[in-house]
């Protein structure tokens, strides 16, 4: 199924946000102040994702989506994208089968090719394993980049659909080659470390996504946080191009009625 736009369809307003994207940032900073080493700061943050999973699915979140590893992460100090990658394998080793036993489905987007073939098998056997699953869809983006992900769809709409380039390709055509595509657009948007910036995530996907930022580091980003995010989302008013009138009579279709 592949969901539309936000920029050609309103979505329907929510107390809890369908879909909450994260940039999972500060590990490494949390580990400076304690003056350990950064994968340390690593290590403690894959169980801040614990914590963050069970709370999204405990509260109603249709789909979450975690910024792992992105494309310009290979520019880190080669020893550290080592390990990493090892905690990236221990992770898929360990928590795929409590991911199903909870029914939360795995999915995971970004170029595969650079990782190791135990690692690219590992995701490969867990979406399988839990496709069926019909709670929480749990997306990893690692090796993503914004940028990549419109590229991708426009080569592979180009591959599939040559016929479409001289008539012209709009958001509908497209949509289906996103690597989301089976995921409505986020409706917030977390960055924890401090940060005020998008870092190539989700570039198209976020047109219309309510961005938070919080100065918690990601290894003590935990349900009370969580719950402090989406108390922010819903003091939002998410107009989509409307006035503040529209807003409020679409919400209540008396007023509405009378404004007729």
């Amino acid at each position: 199924m592949t969901h539309p736009s936000s920029t050609l369809e309103i979505p329907a307003p929510r107390d809890v946000p369908r879909h909450v994207a994260i940039i999972m940032d500060g590990n490494g900073r949390w580990a400076r102040q304690r003056h350990l080493p950064r994968f340390a700061g690593h290590k403690r943050g894959v169980e801040a994702v614990r914590a963050i999973v069970k709370a999204c699915a405990a509260r109603g979140v249709g789909f979450l989506t975690l910024f792992a590893f992105s494309s310009e992460n290979w520019r880190r100090p080669p020893d550290e994208v080592a390990l990493l990658m090892q905690l990236f394998l221990a992770a898929l080793e360990n928590e795929v089968q409590k991911l199903h036993r909870n029914g939360i489905r795995l999915k995971l987007i970004g170029e595969r090719a650079p990782f190791d073939p135990r690692i690219r098998s590992l995701i490969a056997e867990g979406e399988a394993l839990t496709a069926g699953n019909t709670g929480l869809t749990l997306t990893i983006a690692a090796n993503y980049g914004g940028r990549w992900d419109i590229l991708q769809a426009m080569s592979r709409l180009a591959a599939e659909r040559p016929d479409m380039l001289a008539g012209g390709i709009g958001e509908q055509e497209l949509a289906p080659y996103l690597s989301t595509s089976y995921a409505p657009e986020p409706d917030l948007f977390i960055r924890t470390g401090g940060e005020r910036r998008a870092s190539n995530f989700l570039l198209w996907q976020m047109a219309y996504t309510e961005l938070y930022f919080t100065d918690t580091l990601w290894p003590d980003f935990d349900g009370a946080a969580l719950e402090k995010a989406f108390a922010s989302y819903r003091s939002r008013e998410r107009r989509f191009g409307r006035t503040s009138e529209q807003v409020q009579a679409s919400a209540d279709p008396a007023l509405a009625a009378r404004r007729e």
